[in-house]
């Protein structure tokens, strides 16, 4: 017997819509979840989009949802700098090295490029070059920790599938010899900080994502059912090669109300 979830958690991109238009069903099955009293929380690794700017396309394509049901890396990278602060008792320094649309998120932070406490490495699309990777190699070499916003290994686009920034974090970490800080999924803090976020333990929460790794691995971890859904990143020979058996599989996510029924 299926225990029905108290909790849904959602991966955005590749999971309700692809490029910018909402899987078929989707809206309408998470309308259906509300009726029943599930909570929803919509989950991203995104870092090139403002939390206000993620809400905004996710209400234009149709999706209906609170500001304070969508829980990002980015944001849970800023309450990690927040209390490391606290524990520091100083200003930390940061360099943050992440997409125009989001380095709002870490104004409160005093930046230096020269001698940062901390690297926060988002998506910066075709910024990437030898000159910023040996600047980056240099002040970790010095001292610099790292703190990812996750380490996604690829991504679905309207063009297809892409390297994500899980490239660049492993590489840093092997020529620097030093471990990363990932925030995102599948960081068992993150998803913590979603479950305490709607009051619910993980033995009643269940996540619905397309990337077998970070979505279900990460939910199964901590005791989160997991959901793979065949749509977005999900192919079908990266899923059969994987360790990693999800609780359920599913076409798309447009059937995860029968489901649970």
């Amino acid at each position: 017997m299926k225990r029905i979830p108290e909790l849904v958690m959602l991966d955005l991109d590749g999971t309700l819509y692809v490029g910018k238009q909402a899987i078929p069903g989707a809206i309408d099955c998470l309308k259906v979840l509300r009726e029943r009293d599930i909570q929803l929380r919509f989950l991203t690794n995104t870092t090139t989009q403002s939390h206000d700017e993620l809400i905004a396309q996710l209400r234009v394509m149709g999706f209906t949802l609170e500001d304070e049901e969508l829980i990002s890396a980015p944001a849970a990278a800023k309450l990690e700098l927040l209390a490391i602060q606290q524990k520091l008792r100083r200003p930390v320094r940061i360099w943050p090295v992440v997409a125009d649309s989001i380095r709002q998120d870490f104004s409160e932070f005093f930046w230096d490029e020269q001698r940062p406490d901390f690297v926060v490495l988002g998506d910066i699309g075709d910024a990437w070059d030898l000159t910023l990777i040996n600047r980056l190699f240099n002040v970790m070499h010095s001292g610099a920790e790292l703190i990812a916003l996750h380490k996604n290994r690829f991504w679905q686009t309207e063009g297809g599938l892409k390297a994500d920034i899980g490239f660049f974090v492993a590489g840093l970490e092997y020529i620097c010899s030093k471990n990363a800080r990932v925030m995102g999924k599948p960081n068992r803090a993150f998803f913590q900080q979603v479950l305490d976020s709607a009051h619910v333990d993980a033995i009643n929460a269940m996540m619905v994502g397309d990337d077998i790794d970070s979505d279900v691995g990460g939910a199964q971890q901590m005791g989160i059912r997991g959901c793979l859904v065949r749509t977005g990143k999900y192919r079908d020979a990266y899923a059969e090669q994987s360790t990693i058996r999800p609780n359920y599989i599913l076409d798309s996510i447009a059937g995860l109300d029968e489901l649970l029924r």
